[in-house]
């Protein structure tokens, strides 16, 4: 079985990026990360760019691969909703609590889909901690969002990035909007830490998987939108690029599907997170037994730990015992290129390249200064 990478939370992970520019900006933090000084950044986030999928076509993306800077990794689970939340709140998961693309919310007594809720529900209440940007503006430095217009008022903008000024953009496409539109977010005020995202690179690598002609071009797509960002940014301006998670291809003959194996849910009363991480709750009292049905089913092809395992090895950072209950009784993560899927998420049985796992591939994210 191969090793899991574990996040070292307070040294090397997203939690550590915004409190290591802090520290240069004038917050009361430390530049755990070793980043260079300067008044401005811009952080700008490539959703699904891995540091093994980035070194592996270096050719498609010359400008990224120029850069140099230090390999960091994501948290637990290495998906969007955990990633960007602990790069914005500057936390472990298992202090802000967004533990997977879905988890377990006792609230609602139900499972939560960390990107589409329903109305009702205030992304204060299912983050209640100070965002790193609220943080920053206490201090007096300006931040700013650039990201797709639809993201105005969602859940994962709320929980993860409150604080900051929001700049959306509407096409896309449009790479100088983006740049222009980028140069004026972060131009305010004397101090400033601005983020911009980018997706289309995890979308396509979900859809057609990372070895496809798409993906390819979507990663020059990448490289290009950083190339004309740094271009079109004052020289003042440091730009800072990282990823949320990496990607691996899932083939069909590598799927378990739960429903071919009733007796893997034998105790499990709800299933959440994603295909490569799979979050199980369970009946009170039945958590080693469900752990014990799980690993002999799958042998050396998952890590299979109850909860109690998984904060021990570290997985989530430090729990916080109000947010204990998200995180599954049992967590089942893919150590090989496999998933555990369900026809009640038929979404996910369309897609070719998944994360969210504690694979080298998916864990290891480039962190690269210019």
């Amino acid at each position: 079985m191969n090793e899991a990478v574990v996040p070292a939370y307070g040294h090397s992970t997203l939690s550590d990026l915004l409190p290591s520019l802090g520290a240069h900006l004038g917050t009361s933090a430390t530049d755990r990360l070793g980043l260079p000084p300067a008044e401005r950044y811009l952080v700008l986030l490539i959703d699904g760019l891995g540091a093994e999928l980035l070194g592996r076509h270096a050719e498609l993306a010359p400008y990224l691969s120029s850069l140099s800077g230090p390999t960091i990794t994501c948290g637990v689970p290495s998906t969007t909703a955990t990633s960007i939340t602990s790069l914005g709140t500057g936390l472990a998961p298992g202090v802000h609590g967004v533990a997977g693309y879905t988890f377990w919310y006792p609230p609602l007594d139900a499972v939560l889909n960390s990107l589409r809720w329903s109305g009702g529900l205030d992304a204060l209440d299912v983050q209640p901690q100070l965002t790193y940007f609220e943080r920053l503006a206490k201090a007096g430095i300006q931040t700013g969002l650039i990201a797709p217009a639809a993201f105005a008022g969602s859940g994962l903008t709320g929980m993860a990035l409150r604080g900051a000024t929001f700049w959306p953009i509407g096409d896309e496409q449009d790479l100088d909007h983006r740049v222009d539109t980028s140069v004026a977010a972060v131009s305010g005020g004397v101090r400033n830490l601005s983020y911009c995202y980018e997706r289309l690179l995890d979308h396509v690598g979900h859809e057609h998987g990372i070895d496809s002609a798409e993906w390819r071009d979507a990663l020059v797509w990448a490289d290009r939108l950083a190339r004309q960002l740094r271009r079109g940014l004052p020289d003042d301006v440091r730009l800072i690029v990282t990823g949320d998670h990496g990607m691996v291809d899932v083939p069909l003959e590598s799927r378990l599907l739960v429903e071919d194996f009733p007796d893997l849910l034998d105790g499990v009363s709800a299933m959440s997170g994603e295909g490569r991480l799979r979050q199980l709750k369970v009946a009170p009292g039945m958590g080693e037994q469900v752990a014990k049905r799980w690993r002999a089913k799958l042998a050396d092809r998952a890590w299979v730990l109850t909860r109690a395992e998984a904060v021990a090895a570290g997985w989530f950072g430090d729990l916080s015992s109000r947010m204990e209950q998200r995180f599954g009784d049992v967590i089942v993560a893919m150590a090989d290129d496999g998933a555990v899927l369900t026809l009640k998420t038929p979404g996910e049985l369309n897609l070719i390249g998944m994360h969210g796992s504690l694979t080298s591939a998916e864990m290891l994210v480039p962190l690269l200064v210019d």
